[in-house]
């Protein structure tokens, strides 16, 4: 994975998302979905192209089902960008990268 994208867990999700100082892009995702894999690259791109404006992490549903449970995370991936600790927009499946875009500008 690479370096820019971190991995968070239900734990540590309050401290590194919701106290962040910039908008958080969390790909929610599992290692058996195909879709999750399809738009991983296109995350790793995000994560790069808004380097330094937005942070971008992952989070396995498996491993951590508290938080999807309490954003109402039904299937996946979902995307949900995060601004000042609150939910700005979310979008759920495999999208373009442009889509992907679009729901980061909107917290910029």
């Amino acid at each position: 994975m690479a370096g820019k994208i971190m991995d968070v867990t239900d734990s540590a999700f309050e401290a590194v998302i919701l106290k962040s100082d910039v908008p958080v892009l969390v790909d929610f995702w599992a290692a058996w979905c195909a879709p999750c894999k399809a738009i991983a690259p296109i995350v790793e791109e995000i994560a790069t192209d808004y380097s330094g404006k937005v942070k971008v992490a992952k989070m396995n549903v498996d491993e951590n089902p508290a938080t999807p449970g309490k954003y109402g995370v039904r299937g996946i991936p979902t995307l949900i960008l995060f601004k000042n600790g609150q939910v700005v927009d979310q979008v759920v499946g495999a999208v373009p990268k442009n889509q992907i875009k679009d729901l980061v500008n909107k917290a910029l």
